[in-house]
């Protein structure tokens, strides 16, 4: 590991020298490995620059409001087809639904009426929901991705008056004590890293003034430490291996979060966007999930890490930079985590030989054909799963799971055709001759749609 973390600690270096950035802390989080952690540069006033320093982590405060919506929707409280004015009393877009505003694609305006970035002045909270009269519909709902600040604004509001408490109370109490983030807050503490603007033409940096976030503060109001935010990509990308009674959020729910619904570029698709989630696709098959973060004298990058081989559980990574115009820390995280992945990749579990398949599935198993290509349905790891024949290597499997109640019937719960039936039919004889998966048929040898089958000629 000793090379691996002077490998890392040099990208890190690289990173703050090439972009100027008076402060620079990393982090990475992984199940199989200490915490590894870097900080490079200055805070700018009098405390030492650390693992324990507090930088604001902006936008990423929007991934913890989506989990407490997410909470909320999980024990009844809502539906995400829900308007928000059904949650919230507003003057107008009350009519937008709750999944549109965490997915961004709501079509609402970027920032609260007025201009809060000319006066660093935010709303208060009835001041914000007042004014919404005085907002734009900036595009049809679901035309395409236009982030809002103002719609997290809503919903972290709306969590606020589902839970009775303030939006900060709820997200300590039903996230950040949970899982430990003990360093992570509305509001900086005396080891808080002072934040710059670089001049672009000399050496000078010149602090920005601090700005508090008033009723946008569910958009981007946190302060944290690297640590404390490699912990929480992890748990983004691994959710049970940091929390596995669910207590926080279901493994379930925080998969439905990563899906992609909408992409951020129609021409370059280089990211996607979910509930409240980036998602960044990288070669192999992997992909990093999180969200970066902006605000006056600060950028953030926090990426969990899904897929591929050498990829440990729980990975995370935390880069936080004290610059405004760093933009070196947002690339960072992502090579972090691949470098980690190739360099000091996770151990390979031996295979183990484990329990047959049960009777009345062995004589199914084997190569069948659907629509013309081959399939392989095998029994792996106590479930029934396929794959295509010529599926890459990295291509997860459909995975199957048995109805109770119909031994011969199965629901896909994984992969392929998720969530469809898989029916198989039987001869006099109790073998398996033919199988319906999403209606379509599959036999043993290739067959038309009309039953020609090849091998016979007829």
């Amino acid at each position: 590991m000793t090379d691996v973390s002077d490998r890392l600690g040099r990208m890190v270096r690289q990173a703050q020298a090439t972009g100027r950035i008076p402060a620079v802390s990393a982090a990475l989080h992984r199940a199989d490995r200490p915490l590894w952690t870097c900080a490079v540069g200055d805070t700018g006033n009098d405390t030492p620059l650390g693992p324990e320093t507090v930088f604001r982590i902006g936008s990423v405060t929007k991934t913890f409001t989506a989990v407490l919506v997410m909470q909320c929707r999980d024990e009844g409280l809502l539906d995400l087809d829900d308007p928000v004015g059904r949650h919230l009393d507003l003057p107008a877009h009350g009519e937008l639904t709750v999944r549109r505003l965490l997915s961004h694609t709501a079509g609402l305006q970027r920032e609260p009426h007025g201009d809060v970035w000319d006066s660093l002045r935010a709303p208060a909270v009835e001041e914000l929901l007042a004014d919404l009269a005085r907002v734009e519909r900036v595009l049809p709902t679901g035309r395409r991705f236009h982030y809002s600040n103002l719609g997290m604004a809503l919903l972290g509001e709306m969590v606020a008056r589902l839970r009775g408490g303030t939006w900060a109370e709820v997200l300590a109490d039903r996230v950040l004590v949970p899982l430990g983030l003990t360093a992570t807050g509305p509001a900086p503490t005396e080891r808080a890293a002072t934040g710059f603007l670089v001049d672009a033409y000399s050496d000078e940096a010149h602090p920005e003034p601090p700005a508090d976030f008033g009723a946008v503060a569910p958009a981007a109001q946190l302060w944290s430490t690297a640590p404390d935010m490699a912990r929480w990509a992890a748990f983004l990308a691994d959710p049970a291996a940091l929390d596995p009674d669910g207590a926080v959020l279901a493994a379930a729910t925080v998969e439905e979060m990563r899906w992609p619904l909408t992409t951020t570029d129609e021409s370059v698709w280089t990211a996607g966007f979910g509930l409240g989630l980036i998602l960044v696709p990288q070669p192999e098959r992997v992909t990093h999930v999180g969200h970066d973060g902006a605000m006056p004298g600060f950028l953030a990058a926090v990426y969990g890490r899904r897929g591929g081989q050498g990829t440990a559980g729980a990975m995370g990574a935390a880069v936080l930079g004290s610059s405004g115009a760093g933009v070196e820390v947002f690339d960072l995280a992502h090579r972090l985590l691949a470098a980690a992945a190739e360099h000091d990749p996770a151990e390979i579990e031996p295979w183990r030989p484990g329990p047959p398949a049960p009777a009345h599935l062995r004589g199914m198993l084997g190569r069948w054909w659907g629509e013309g290509f081959e399939y392989v349905f095998s029994w792996h790891d106590g479930t029934l799963r396929a794959r295509g024949a010529d599926d890459p290597a990295g291509k997860p499997p459909a995975v199957f799971a048995p109805l109770p109640d119909r031994p011969d019937v199965f629901r896909t719960v994984s992969g392929r055709e998720v969530g469809e039936l898989l029916r198989l039919t039987r001869d006099e004889h109790g073998v398996v001759v033919r199988m319906h998966w999403a209606t379509y048929r599959f036999t043993r040898r290739q067959e038309t749609f009309d039953g020609y089958d090849f091998r016979a000629g007829d």
